[in-house]
């Protein structure tokens, strides 16, 4: 089952980036028509427009500073596989992608990579729902390497939901231990942001 447009946790709205989102119709996503800029994917051909990538920060940086690609024709991406680009442009382009549990781990790392904060939300809310007590501490450990707050929340929910069953693990206590920081400041938020109570 997919996930559209949704978070992961109520404490982490997407930040907004502070190039003003241009959105156009999804018939254009890989479209030559009023093309400006073409990607080299796995050896093959993506069509783009400038003006709607310009939503990610690294793209602005890419065509606006003083990077090669501003007056490239042909942009080689060697690090992301063909689908997870298509997905990440996809939502560039219509604010919106449909994201499954299979590809939303290569899709969360190219969402970082390119500063796509809206899409990483989208991406940790499918990624949270295959939390289980044999991965959650690798689920976290991704949390971290990705910057990716609200699927450390939802670890954090999990460890505490399923505390008699991950308490048996050999490695829970030396896991546990380390995130309590985290327990902590998760709650911290929580209280602040709903009930507007602060630590003493």
């Amino acid at each position: 089952m997919a996930a559209k447009g949704m978070r992961a946790s109520i404490l982490d709205p997407a930040p907004t980036s502070p190039t003003p989102q241009v959105y156009m119709s999804e018939e254009y996503v890989n479209n030559p028509i009023l093309s400006d800029v073409t990607f080299i994917v796995e050896g093959k051909r993506f069509y783009a427009h400038r003006s709607c990538l310009l939503s990610s920060d690294i793209f602005r940086a890419m065509f606006d500073g003083g990077y090669r690609e501003k007056e490239a024709k042909d942009i080689e991406i060697p690090n992301i596989k063909w689908n997870v680009f298509e997905l990440m442009m996809r939502f560039i382009y219509t604010g919106t992608v449909d994201v499954d549990l299979d590809v939303a781990v290569d899709l969360l790392k190219a969402a970082d990579q390119y500063l796509l904060d809206g899409l990483k939300r989208i991406c940790e809310y499918t990624i949270s729902r295959g939390i289980s007590v044999e991965n959650v501490s690798l689920m976290y450990a991704m949390s971290e390497t990705f910057n990716a707050t609200s699927l450390r929340h939802s670890c954090i929910l999990f460890v505490l939901n399923q505390f008699d069953s991950l308490c048996s693990k050999p490695w829970y206590s030396h896991f546990i231990r380390c995130i309590v920081p985290d327990i902590h400041k998760f709650f911290s938020t929580l209280l602040t942001t709903k009930f507007g109570l602060v630590d003493p």
